[in-house]
């Protein structure tokens, strides 16, 4: 008997799969994205992370603006079952050092405007792969995963383990990470 599936990611494709070709998202400069499309990019995003060496449960962190290549990738990780770590753009050097030691991330998403600063910090702190993401959908991250196929069988996952986690503010000290389940 298999195991039920609990990966959200099939969830998702559960509950939108049957209409690929219709309209997801729309941003504000007219730019379409169906469902399709996120299927697919998604797909290729999570076999980069495969090709990365990344397995369920490792970490993949990240600190790019709010967009829709952002929310694509979040839904690779989920795919891959890697566990999605985003953080506020406005931190600063010591907070990522924090974080970084903390979820000990495999790769690091960067905004291309940062990433040479970040990249150094990262690989100093033993992150194996830096790329960069931008909002308007380049980044070095876009040019890896267009040779990454458009399928990718989503990963088992159990309804316990990690699809994401939220550093929180840390008003009352250093920012905690709230560990979220698929």
């Amino acid at each position: 008997m298999n195991a039920p599936q609990h990966n959200l990611y099939t969830l998702f494709h559960q509950a939108f799969g049957h209409a690929l070709d219709q309209v997801a998202i729309e941003t504000d400069e007219g730019q379409t994205w169906t469902f399709g499309d996120l299927h697919a990019q998604s797909a290729r995003m999570a076999n980069w992370l495969e090709a990365q060496g990344l397995k369920p449960g490792d970490r993949a962190m990240v600190q790019v603006e709010k967009s829709v290549p952002a929310l694509v990738f979040y839904l690779a990780c989920l795919r891959a079952g890697v566990v999605y770590v985003p953080l506020n753009t406005a931190y600063q050097s010591a907070e990522l050092n924090h974080f970084i030691e903390n979820a000990e991330p495999r790769v690091f998403v960067a905004d291309p405007a940062k990433l040479e600063g970040l990249s150094e910090m990262a690989t100093r702190l033993g992150v194996a792969t830096v790329v960069s993401l931008g909002a308007d959908g380049g980044g070095s991250l876009i040019d890896a995963v267009q040779t990454q196929p458009t399928e990718h069988a989503v990963r088992t996952v159990q309804a316990g383990d990690l699809a994401a986690i939220l550093y929180t503010s840390g008003t009352t000290g250093r920012s905690k990470g709230a560990q979220l389940t698929h």
